[in-house]
């Protein structure tokens, strides 16, 4: 059975539309045609609140998203904890979007936490990993990571650097436990089962635009979506897709090979 034509788009933002501190090429029209489509951003990454990823658009000379199109790993992450537990009690290790998105729902307690939840950014020494390993060991707390990356890129005045992603962070913590994290980000369905409620459209009506195969492609496809690779972030041009699961629809050099693609394919979805 075909799949209706995509009428919406779910979009990464990290080597799809930035490479740290500058826009990549193409995202200007990119935006720009889609400003009246339905879509939103789907990110792993937690370190900031959907408001700051708006700014960092606009300080990339990009248009300016609404941040209620924005979803995060780290907001994926609170309302998912609120479904189990309103009200949860938490100890938050990563940088600032992540507490930002857990108090909109529950409340930090280093003491009587519910949940220990790992995410990006810096945060985690000695310390922290103390308190978290005797939170899930002394007070059977859920260990929870945003997501699975265990590498993500950054470019800051040009200069690229890799750092630790969430699935590096929360290791130690399930090193020391030997407990097995619920993670919450791509590829997991949870946070595109978010999006696609904010936008109201079925899976197989969306399509989902992302650099890397194994998180961005693979749950998508998992849902029924439709899927776009653009080869501008970690997975570069010529590498081979393996195994089948993690091969696109569409399987672009860049956002402009891409728009091309989706103009000849579905006239209407870009506008």
């Amino acid at each position: 059975m075909s799949r209706p034509a995509p009428r919406a788009l779910l979009i990464d933002l990290d080597g799809v539309i930035l490479h740290g501190d500058r826009a990549l090429p193409g995202a200007r029209e990119l935006l720009q045609r889609i400003s009246d489509r339905p879509h939103a951003f789907v990110t792993n990454n937690p370190i900031r609140t959907p408001e700051e990823i708006s700014d960092r658009l606009a300080a990339c000379g990009l248009p300016r998203s609404d941040p209620g199109r924005v979803v995060t790993s780290a907001l994926a992450t609170a309302r998912y904890l609120d479904h189990w537990r309103p009200g949860f009690r938490y100890y938050a290790v990563g940088a600032g979007g992540l507490d930002a998105a857990l108090r909109e729902y529950g409340h930090a307690d280093p003491v009587h936490a519910d949940v220990v939840v790992v995410g990006e950014g810096a945060g985690l020494d000695y310390e922290t990993l103390t308190i978290g390993i005797n939170l899930v060991l002394g007070r059977c707390a859920r260990l929870v990571a945003t997501n699975p990356d265990t590498t993500v890129d950054d470019t800051l005045d040009g200069v690229h650097r890799i750092l630790p992603g969430g699935g590096a962070l929360v290791a130690p913590f399930a090193a020391a436990t030997g407990v097995t994290p619920t993670v919450i980000g791509k590829p997991e369905p949870l946070i595109y089962e978010m999006a696609l409620r904010l936008l109201g459209v079925p899976a197989c009506s969306c399509l989902m635009l992302g650099d890397r195969p194994d998180t961005d492609i693979e749950g998508a496809r998992r849902l029924g979506m439709w899927t776009a690779l653009v080869r501008t972030g970690r997975f570069p041009p010529g590498a081979a897709l393996q195994p089948e699961r993690l091969v696109p629809d569409y399987d672009a050099r860049d956002l402009g090979r891409l728009i091309a693609m989706l103009d000849r394919n579905h006239p209407t979805l870009l506008g």
